[in-house]
């Protein structure tokens, strides 16, 4: 390193606030109970607030994830915002004003499901305004206790950015969203198929089905032809929809079958007439090549009743009960109705047989009942592909891959978004009907929030009526969450924030909130809701299934925090996998973390009492011991390398080169290096040690920060006396910090020392063994630190080669070439080798390959291939053992 580039790096202050009295009473043990109680009770969380005047740091807005209040702040979910709080505390540390805010999405089914289960009560017993109020009643309670479990985990959150979408300070945005959007065009009511949950008795997205496989039949049935002279064979498993068969489906390019397009056909039982069609979608493969389509038994159905022009029948209503079409069914459930029709089409010999079929079946995500697919009066919004792509294709993806799910989804939607639901607890439809002439009046922004429930229009109809009829649905809970990202923004007061930073979520919920939230910012504001998206993967258990109660490998984060802390959570959420994997919870993991903190406990416990005996240091970078300037390269290059991957969201890989740098780098080597100038009488020796430490442990002390808040924390205010470690800054690489010289002797020096302890050790002696005298063959400027780490009497460096000796002092025989070969004479042979001198057989050796012995008067001649000649090393007259170390030779006078 040239001398311009030293003077770089010239002086540092080290200040240690009355450090010798703390280090005193640093305990040997790290108890994380103690702490993680203590900073928990004694941070001052406004440092974690957003400043909405600061104009100077470039923002940093999270669009958080607000949870469902189920009262259980679960594994996954503390994986989720793990991941955040790193990238929360690390963009502050590196300068940006970071809202990490909180919200909480309350509407949904699951609450009223409880609230029923609690109350002993159905939604429809009690009036709806009594039935919220115990659904609200019960969030605020579940919110507290994950709140609580959200403290212990340390996150750094911004409560003053906290909002609940129950309260109509947040639903007046979603309704005035919902209000633009109608003026705008991008909102519509009308009569069309949608996915109906029976057992909710509501409507649900598309993005709300999972699909399950469930064993099934197919049941093959035949239908006369209008003219009675042939049979149509079909297959189907839904015989309980033959009333609302509206007509009959075949491939054009089937022979079989062609002939009968555009003829008619008798439904069996019903005897309603349906047409013939033909239609290219028909899979001739599958079932018989005929097909029923039923409004509407799958999504195929819909497409065929549009593009045909077919006519509707509801045979199911929003209950999953038979209707009047159903004739002589009416009244059954539908798998009731299914298993009569069977009977019933076997007696009348309609039923031809009947074969097992695994059938993937679309359910409900709340309550797995399977849908039904319904013709109902709903509100839909509008879903713009083109516009949704480009700002898919606009946002930077972390994973990238998961960009394709939505990119996929996006392109398969066929309908728009269904947003009404027929419930209680959500946000209300700012709508009423006038009872006069039928017309839809859309509340005005300016009387928002409301319930049309419990509040009028303020202006009558314009066709002069004030009698009115209050829409009943209540807006998908979706329409809620949708607008987090303009929420946290200040929309609609401001869209200067727009679009936020980033959105770290589930890859669960890429079709949903990922999707839902890109339309609705982009209707909105025409911007896309943030700049870069994060997605993390499931949480399995330890089994390496899905958690289950049913399985039994469910863990709570309680449990974890209760018997290691929330720091060691922490370690385990930041190395457990990269991010977008699903990670598998292991408690191995958990204490290999513990372990850990314990570990950099005893490393800043040592280093602390060496440093408290100083309160200020200014060195000369050029004056610094060698292996002081190697410790400080190799920390500029863990500062680069960890930066990397911190902006890469790589927090495995960051928090493993943490854990390397410390134990490996520092503990096992530096500190065991350098211990001898820290407690030697060489001030300047020392200084130079105790500078060198103090930059190490603060930089382990910042970079640990945002993964272990307490555990850095606690350190930070042993070391400094005062100012939180969370309002320090990220260490900056120094590009002039780099030398490839010092970085190679520095490596030298590390491991001729390791290798001599390791040499030690397989001597049997003591680490602190003293040694007479080291002599290393090569390059090397500074070898006080040798001396010290080997505790060596003499250390000297020789450029010259060594000129050794090799003498032989012991020959072994091999017995399984002579025993076989010489037989009765074998032990005469090996007795006669050992009276003679190493040095004479390996003379001999060397001289003619072979050694001649008279064994009873006879010779017998030895070949020196099958004799093992031992030799011992010798310098300058003396034994000495070598060590091959690197590009160095070092020998060790030992004897």
């Amino acid at each position: 390193m040239t001398n311009s580039k030293n003077k770089i790096l010239t002086k540092r202050k080290l200040k240690i606030f009355s450090m010798h009295t703390q280090s005193l009473c640093i305990s040997k043990e790290y108890n994380f109970n103690d702490i993680e109680l203590k900073w928990k009770n004694t941070w001052d969380k406004s440092m974690y607030y957003f400043d909405k005047n600061d104009e100077k740091k470039p923002q940093y807005i999270i669009d958080t994830p607000p949870p469902y209040p189920t009262g259980n702040f679960h594994i996954g979910n503390s994986l989720n915002w793990c991941y955040i709080d790193f990238i929360a505390r690390y963009k502050r540390m590196q300068g940006f004003n970071v809202m990490f805010p909180q919200g909480w999405d309350c509407h949904g089914l699951p609450t009223e499901v409880k609230v029923e289960e609690i109350h002993n009560i159905t939604k429809n017993q009690i009036p709806k305004a009594e039935f919220r109020k115990l659904c609200e009643e019960l969030t605020i309670g579940n919110i507290d206790k994950m709140k609580q479990t959200m403290m212990d985990l340390g996150f750094s959150i911004d409560w003053s950015n906290e909002y609940v979408t129950m309260k109509p300070e947040y639903f007046v945005k979603t309704q005035k969203s919902f209000v633009r959007m109608f003026e705008d065009g991008k909102l519509y009511q009308a009569e069309h198929p949608v996915n109906w949950c029976p057992r909710c008795e509501t409507a649900i997205a598309f993005a709300e089905i999972e699909y399950e496989s469930r064993k099934s039949h197919l049941n093959f049935i035949y239908f006369n032809t209008e003219d009675g002279n042939e049979k149509l064979e079909i297959a189907t498993t839904r015989p309980e929809l033959l009333s609302a068969c509206v007509a009959i489906a075949i491939n054009p390019k089937d022979e079989r079958y062609k002939n009968h397009i555009g003829k008619t056909a008798r439904v069996p039982i019903f005897n309603h007439a349906v047409v013939i069609i033909g239609d290219d979608a028909v899979d001739r493969s599958f079932g018989t090549g005929v097909v029923m389509i039923c409004t509407f038994g799958d999504k195929q159905d819909v497409r065929w009743w549009k593009e045909h022009n077919l006519p509707l029948r509801k045979a199911i209503d929003n209950k999953g009960i038979m209707k009047d079409i159903a004739g002589k069914y009416k009244g059954m459930a539908s798998l009731e109705c299914k298993k009569a029709i069977i009977l019933d089409l076997e007696s009348c010999g309609h039923l031809i047989k009947r074969e097992s079929i695994d059938q993937n079946v679309g359910v409900c995500w709340r309550c797995k009942t399977p849908i039904e697919i319904l013709s109902e009066r709903q509100w839909f919004v509008k879903i713009d592909k083109k516009s949704i792509l480009k700002a898919t294709n606009d946002i930077e993806w972390t994973p990238d891959y998961m960009k394709t799910r939505l990119e996929n989804w996006a392109e398969t939607m066929e309908w728009d978004w269904c947003i009404s639901r027929q419930r209680i607890f959500a946000t209300p439809i700012p709508i009423w009907y006038c009872k006069k002439c039928d017309k839809a009046i859309v509340a005005k922004e300016e009387w928002l929030p409301l319930n049309p429930m419990e509040d009028k229009p303020l202006d009558a109809c314009a066709c002069g009526s004030i009698d009115f009829e209050p829409e009943e649905d209540v807006l998908d809970t979706w329409m809620d969450s949708s607008i987090t990202a303009l929420h946290v923004a200040g929309w609609p007061e401001t869209v200067e924030r727009i679009p936020t930073q980033l959105r770290p979520q589930g890859h669960d919920i890429i079709r949903t909130w990922a999707f839902y939230t890109i339309l609705r910012s982009i209707a909105l504001t025409d911007k896309k809701p943030w700049e870069a998206i994060v997605i993390n993967g499931m949480v399995l258990g330890e089994d390496g299934n899905k958690m289950s109660k049913s399985l039994g490998n469910t863990i709570k984060p309680e449990e974890v925090i209760v018997k290691y802390g929330a720091d060691s959570f922490r370690q385990w959420a930041a190395i457990g996998g990269s991010i977008g994997s699903d990670i598998a919870f292991n408690w191995k993991d958990v204490i290999s973390s513990s372990r850990f903190l314990q570990k950099m406990w005893s490393i800043y416990r040592f280093s602390m009492s060496h440093l408290s005996e100083a309160t200020e240091i200014k060195i000369e970078f050029e004056n610094l011991k060698l292996i002081d300037k190697w410790i400080l390269i190799k920390l500029n290059d863990f500062i680069k390398s960890i930066t990397e991957d911190m902006n890469a969201h790589q927090f495995d890989k960051a928090f493993k080169s943490i854990r390397v740098f410390a134990w490996d780098v520092v503990a096992d080597n530096y500190l065991e290096i350098v211990k001898s100038r820290l407690y030697g009488t060489d001030e300047n020796a020392k200084k130079s040690a105790q500078y060198a430490l103090f930059s190490v442990i603060d930089t382990l002390i910042l970079t640990l920060a945002p993964f272990t808040p307490f555990f850095s924390e606690e350190m930070h205010s042993q070391m400094y006396g005062c100012e939180s470690v969370h309002k320090r800054t990220w260490p900056v690489v120094n590009d002039a910090f780099f030398d490839d010289a010092i970085l190679k002797e520095g490596e030298l020096i590390k491991e001729i020392i390791s290798a001599v302890r390791r040499y030690k050790s397989e001597q049997g002696n003591a680490l602190n063994a003293p040694i007479e005298r080291i002599e290393i063959y090569g390059e090397l400027s500074d070898v006080v630190d040798i001396k010290g780490a080997t505790n060596s009497n003499v250390v000297k460096v020789i450029s010259d080669a060594p000129d050794f000796e090799y003498i032989p002092v012991r020959v072994k025989p091999d017995m399984s070439v002579i025993g076989p070969k010489y037989r009765g004479d074998a032990g005469k042979i090996v007795n006669a080798l050992s009276k003679l001198s190493p040095i004479e057989i390996s003379n001999e050796v060397e001289r003619i390959g072979e050694i001649k012995l008279d064994i009873d008067s006879k010779e017998i001649i030895i070949s020196g291939k099958i004799l093992t000649i031992e030799k011992e090393m010798s310098l300058a007259g003396r034994k000495v053992d070598v060590l091959n170390v690197l590009n160095a030779i070092v020998v060790v006078f030992n004897h």
